[in-house]
């Protein structure tokens, strides 16, 4: 009799056993279903336009930029301007000489809507202004200290984005 109470005890117990981890996987999909759920509840009181077509142009427009331009004392120049988030730039320049060094810039940047120029302002010892006027969103064009087009070589003052261009040389910090 007593072992006939022990065994149905051990089956009782057994059958408990295996029991705790369909309940624990049970309760694994119930959290993830309330975690989905909660997911969706959120998303759909997120309004999300506000970021899909941003105000501030200048928050979708920001890459790296390539171009080898003109110089009067050198064969050209070779620039790198990186347009950042938070409107910040460096820009980085090489004159195409025996062991010449690189200049950097960094400073602000601003886009003009209306113009669709881009004007890069230095935080400190670089040049004045620069002007750039934004051809489509792959390739800026340099423009004059007074932000007008160039007249002669103004295709020679060109920036292309890195998305756009193939074979570059790499400015290596």
């Amino acid at each position: 009799m007593r072992t006939l109470k022990n065994q149905l005890a051990l089956f009782l117990f057994t059958s408990l056993l295996s029991a705790i981890p369909a309940m624990a996987a049970t309760d694994l999909e119930a959290q993830q279903s309330f975690v989905r759920a909660r997911a969706k509840n959120y998303q759909k009181a997120t309004d999300h336009t506000a970021h899909e077509n941003p105000t501030d142009k200048s928050l979708a427009f920001h890459g790296i930029f390539y171009g080898f331009l003109p110089c009067k004392d050198c064969t050209g120049i070779k620039a790198t301007l990186s347009l950042k988030q938070n409107n910040i730039y460096l820009l980085v320049t090489q004159p195409a000489k025996e062991s010449s060094k690189e200049f950097y810039e960094k400073g602000k940047y601003s886009w003009n809507d209306e113009n669709h120029t881009v004007v890069l302002t230095p935080t400190k010892g670089g040049t004045s202004t620069r002007h750039y006027h934004i051809e489509n969103e792959g390739t800026l064009i340099q423009l004059n200290d007074d932000g007008t087009r160039m007249i002669n070589d103004a295709d020679r003052y060109i920036l292309r984005s890195s998305d756009t261009v193939k074979s570059r040389e790499v400015h290596i910090h």
